[in-house]
This record gives C-alpha cells, sequence and structure tokens, in this order.
C-alpha cells in the first residue's frame, strides 16, 4: 500500500469524523454553483436596459465574489476546526515514526481528496436541485415566464476551477498550522481544561445592562435617529452577547447550582456540572454564531421587508393608471384615446377621473402650490365639501416622522397672480390626491379655480380606476411602450407596471441575499457540528464512567439531549431576538406592518435548526451508546 492508498483509506475509514467537514464544503460548493447558473442564465440577461442593467450584472458578479470570499473564509476555519480533532490522531501517526513532511504530506493528500470530491458532489447536487432553483428564481425575480433549464457548463467550470484552486491554497496552508504544533500538543488533543469556570458577577451585571440599554434604544428610536443609533446599539449589543456567553450564562448556572434541591434533582447534578465547563469553553464560538446567525436574519428579513414595504408604498401612492398632460400637450385627446381604447381592448372595466391642476408659486414664502377645483376634488375623493370663494383646503405629504418643514395649521396662502385664500383647514394629503402628485394641494372653489390664470406649470391628471389593477399589467406594458417618449409633455404612470418593476429589482437582491444568508447559516451550523464532534473523545470517556454507577440509557439520551439542545438553540435563540429587534427597528422607521415578513424568515430559520439538531442529536447518542456498552 502506497502512500495515497493510506491517505485514501484514512479517509474512507474514518467516514463520521470527514463527514461533517465533506457536507460542509459541499453545500458551499453548490451554494456557489447554483449561483452562478442563475447569474449566466440566458434569460436573465440585463445588457439591453441600460444602466440598470448594468448595475444588476454588477451587482451580481459582486455578491458572486462575497459568497466565494466568504466561503474561503468558512471552509478554512472549517478545515482548522477539523485539524483540531485529529491532533491526537497526528501524534501517535509521529509517536510510530511518520515524519514531519510524511503527516504534512498526508494532510494535503486527504484535504485535495476532499476538495476535490466535495466540489464534485455539490455541483452534482446543484444540478440535481437545478430545477426547483430556476423556479424559486422565477418567482422571486417576478418573472411572467419560466426560467428554461439549460446545461450550465459555463457554471461548472468556473465553479470547478475556483474551487480546486481554493482547496489546493487551503491544504497547502494547513501545512504551516501542523509545522508549529509540538508532538506533546498533538497528543493533548482537545483535552478540555479542568479548572472550574470562573464568572464574574460586575460582568456578568453588565451583559445584561448592555442588552437591556441596546434594546431599549432600538425600541425607543424612530425616524431618522435610526440611522445614528444604529452603530452604537450594534456595539453595545455585540459587547452585551460576548459577556452574555462568557460571563451572564456561567453565572447564572453557578447560582442553579447553589440550589440544591435543584441541583441533586434527577441528573441534573451531571447536566449542570458540565455544562458550565461547556458554556465557557464554547463561549466565543456561540458568539461568533450568534452574531453571523443574526447578519444573515437581519439581511434577509431587511430585504423581504423592504420588497414589501417598497410593494406597499407603490400600491398607495400610484393610481392604477395615470396620463399626466402638461401644458402645451397637442396629443392629450389621441394618447387618451389610446389608453381607453387599449384598456377596452383588453376586457378591463374602468371608472375615469379628471383633475385639472393650475401650478403657483409664491415667492414671497418660496412655495409652490398646485390649485384643485372643489367640484374635482369632490369627483376625486366622493366628497361633498363646500370651499368659500376667498377659502381654501390645504392638503400636503406625509413626511413620515423624517423632520419635514412645519406645515400651515390656519392663515392664508397667496398664489402668483397675487390671490390671497384663507386655509379654513389643513392636514396630510389623503392617498387619493397624493397620487396626483407629490405637491402640497389647495382647493379652491370653481370660480376661484377659473379666475387664476394659466400657466406653463399647469397640468392635467386623467385618472383610471380599475378594481382587479393587477391585470391591467399587460396592457401596461404594452402603453408604456407607445407612449415612451414624451419630451416633458406628458407622463404615463402605471401602478402594475411599476410595482412589476420594483419587484424584479427587489427580487435580485433577495435573492442573492438568500444564498449569502445560506452560506452565514450553514457556517454558523458547521462550527456547532465540528465543536461537537471535538468534544466526543472525551464524553466518551466520561458517560461511559457514569454508566458504571448507574446511568440509564434514558438518563443518557436526556442529559445529551440538553446539552447538545443548549449547544444548538442558546446561540440561535439570541440571534433570533436580536433578529426581532432589529426588525421591529426597521418597521417603528418606515411605519410598515413587517410582522409577517418577519416571522418568515425567523421561523423559516427557526425549523431548519430544529432538523439540524434532531439529525445530529441521533447520531451524537448512538456513538455515544455504542462507546459505553
Amino acid at each position: 500500500m502506497n502512500f495515497r492508498q493510506f491517505a485514501f483509506k484514512n479517509v474512507i475509514r474514518n467516514k463520521r469524523l470527514y463527514a461533517g467537514y465533506f457536507f460542509s464544503c459541499a453545500f458551499s460548493v453548490m451554494i456557489f454553483f447554483v449561483y452562478s447558473m442563475l447569474a449566466f442564465h440566458p434569460d436573465l440577461n440585463f445588457s439591453d436596459k441600460g444602466s440598470y442593467g448594468q448595475g444588476a450584472k454588477t451587482s451580481m458578479d459582486v455578491s458572486q465574489y462575497i459568497i466565494y470570499v466568504f466561503t474561503f473564509f468558512f471552509i478554512l476555519y472549517s478545515m482548522s476546526a477539523f485539524l483540531k480533532s485529529r491532533k491526537k490522531e497526528f501524534g501517535i501517526g509521529m509517536m510510530l515514526g511518520m515524519s514531519e513532511l510524511q503527516l504534512r504530506r498526508l494532510v494535503f493528500l486527504e484535504n485535495v481528496m476532499i476538495g476535490l470530491a466535495s466540489t464534485a458532489a455539490g455541483i452534482a447536487a446543484g444540478l440535481l436541485l437545478s430545477k426547483g432553483i430556476l423556479m424559486l428564481g422565477t418567482s422571486l425575480l417576478t418573472l411572467e415566464q419560466p426560467l428554461a433549464f439549460y446545461w450550465p457548463v459555463r457554471a461548472a467550470l468556473l465553479t470547478f476551477a475556483a474551487f480546486t484552486l481554493l482547496f489546493l491554497f487551503i491544504s497547502l496552508f494547513t501545512a504551516i498550522i501542523l509545522r508549529s504544533s509540538s508532538l506533546i500538543d498533538l497528543l493533548k488533543g482537545t483535552a478540555k481544561p479542568k479548572p472550574e469556570p470562573k464568572a464574574s458577577a460586575p460582568l456578568a451585571v453588565l451583559a445584561a445592562v448592555l442588552l437591556a440599554v441596546g434594546y431599549a434604544a432600538a425600541f425607543i428610536v424612530k425616524g431618522v435617529l435610526v440611522l445614528f443609533a444604529l452603530l452604537p446599539v450594534a456595539v453595545i449589543v455585540s459587547i452585551g452577547t460576548y459577556f452574555l456567553f462568557t460571563q451572564l450564562s456561567v453565572y447564572v448556572i453557578r447560582k442553579l447550582k447553589g440550589n440544591q434541591e435543584l441541583y441533586r434533582s434527577r441528573t441534573n447534578l451531571v447536566t449542570l456540572s458540565d455544562l458550565a465547563y461547556r458554556m465557557k469553553d464554547n463561549a466565543r464560538m456561540f458568539f461568533l454564531v450568534a452574531m453571523i446567525s443574526t447578519v444573515s436574519f437581519c439581511a434577509i428579513g431587511t430585504l423581504v421587508g423592504m420588497k414589501s414595504m417598497f410593494t406597499g408604498q407603490l400600491s398607495e401612492a400610484l393610481p392604477v393608471m395615470k396620463y399626466e398632460s402638461y401644458s402645451g400637450n397637442g396629443l392629450e385627446a389621441e394618447q387618451t384615446a389610446l389608453i381607453e381604447q387599449s384598456l377596452a381592448n383588453a376586457g378591463i372595466d374602468y371608472k375615469p377621473y379628471v383633475i385639472h391642476k393650475k401650478s403657483s408659486a409664491n415667492t414671497a414664502t418660496n412655495k409652490t402650490y398646485k390649485f384643485v377645483s372643489v367640484t374635482e376634488y369632490n369627483i376625486l375623493m366622493n366628497d361633498n365639501a363646500v370651499v368659500g370663494d376667498k377659502d381654501a383646503l390645504l392638503f400636503y405629504p406625509d413626511d413620515m416622522g423624517f423632520g419635514g418643514r412645519a406645515r400651515e395649521q390656519t392663515g392664508k396662502i397667496a398664489s402668483q397672480d397675487g390671490s390671497v385664500f384663507a386655509v379654513t383647514q389643513s392636514g396630510v394629503m389623503p392617498i387619493r390626491l397624493q397620487q396626483l402628485g407629490y405637491a402640497d394641494v389647495a382647493v379652491i372653489s370653481d370660480a376661484a379655480f377659473q379666475a387664476m390664470p394659466a400657466s406653463q406649470e399647469d397640468s392635467a391628471s386623467f385618472v383610471y380606476d380599475v378594481t382587479d389593477w393587477r391585470s391591467t399589467l399587460a396592457v401596461s406594458k404594452e402603453l408604456n411602450l407607445l407612449l415612451e417618449g414624451g419630451e416633458k409633455q406628458y407622463e404615463f404612470i402605471s401602478r402594475a407596471y411599476a410595482v412589476h418593476e420594483n419587484n424584479q429589482s427587489f427580487g435580485q437582491i433577495l435573492l442573492t441575499g438568500l444564498f449569502i444568508g445560506a452560506v452565514f447559516f450553514v457556517a454558523a451550523g458547521s462550527f456547532l457540528y465540528f465543536r461537537l464532534y471535538a468534544d466526543l473523545p472525551q464524553d466518551c470517556v466520561q458517560y461511559r464512567a457514569i454508566t458504571k454507577l448507574g446511568l440509564t440509557e434514558g438518563e443518557l439520551s436526556r442529559i445529551v439531549s440538553v446539552q447538545i439542545g443548549l449547544l444548538f438553540f442558546v446561540p440561535i435563540v439570541v440571534a433570533v431576538v436580536h433578529g426581532a429587534v432589529a426588525l421591529n427597528t426597521l418597521q417603528n422607521t418606515f411605519g410598515v406592518n413587517l410582522f409577517k415578513e418577519s416571522a418568515l424568515v425567523l421561523g423559516a430559520f427557526t425549523v431548519i435548526q430544529i432538523v439540524y439538531f434532531l439529525f445530529i442529536r441521533a447520531g451524537y447518542v448512538k456513538k455515544l451508546k455504542e462507546a459505553v456498552q
């Protein structure tokens, strides 16, 4: 048996230890491959969309680099954790005569084998899941035609080349790691520290205070203040999270051990005694997992929430269909007739409104108003307002709490020709009125409106109301092509078309966020997996000794389930709480309800973590039971 065969058989015979590293690498390769498959899809060519197309292509390329770079560091960490769990094995090999050069060559060959196998497996898994990925891409990008399957040769070659280079570099880099370890260090392996874990009461209290302050600030600040509070709150919560795992958790466990009735009940003696060591030893890993998971939750939750928010805002801010005709437009009659004929040909029932607006600037107050007659206002708003010839109803856009300029509650407004109107009522502009344009609107009597002189800034809004506005997308696309290039004489606006374009833009960003978030989340899960199996040899020794004292299989399963459950769920629960607070802040900032989107994102990650926990727990308990028998 030559050296390459020895390395190959070493991998095959130690499948359990290599499995976590292999699947983590394969999943990372799969994520990169399926994203590349979408990026190179012929139906997603944005080159014909001008600056938007260039921006879309650039963002997808940058996201591809982000995924690759993070995957590099993730695999590097995974390899480091993987090697750490094998230190004792390497030490024995060196005692039996293996030279340092042979050890480095062994690790290099093993890593190259796993790297090439995981690269091939990741690409194969991506091909198997390609149909579902293309359907997901179609849904997120809100494409009218589904993305067709194609053979992603370019994506496969890029993925294979990129990850082959990555694994070769990491394989060479691991030689440096091994060379710095002495024989005694290798033989000690991953032995746990024996001293009783200590915790500082002041630092434990500080952890609780920092988290409370960070959460309180996140709930209190609103509007533009969020931008200023973002960095300080993030720093405070991060420091508080670190002390939560390194100090507060150990301090709470010590207090629980001080409760003799609880401590001596059933198997709590074993559970709590070992738990303090686990929390202290894994504190930095818990912190890392919690923060990475929080970033994943917040990134995806924010993208989903922003997409929902902008869709909702567009639906409110835009009329179903509007043709805005400016002063001097000679095509008004022809083009409004075209719109009405197109709607009729599509079988869409509509209700038309025409709102004439006269624009007037007041140089004394440096304000511009859009004046509307009360009759057309009543028709649009289905109201019966009455306005005197010298009176006005004043409406202004909502500043959404971002500190807009002060509005007139009472007083007078003046037009450019010197006419003065007393403001009898003022308030935030109703949605229907806001859809006509983002400017202050003054409603005046018909006589006053007719007497107001015309100007080059005057316009008329031809509004077409449709009950099912989403059904107007096809005709809106057709009209958008026919009515483009108005040269400031007219403007055509469609809610269905604007929402469709918004969904496509955000869909691309959301698709990118999902892939990056998936890499982050798998990285967090892999950190837990490697740490858990690094402790397996010591756990086998410990539980074998306790079993001789009468520990039953049921009690063993219960203890291990609690310990693994805490290992998996403590950082995730902290991350979910962090993410929920962050998304709530986003909700308060923009004044929209993101509960559904937040619950969907956080719930999906939690379910995935539960499934992952059940799978890992079953294998871990099985290994322990085999060891203690």
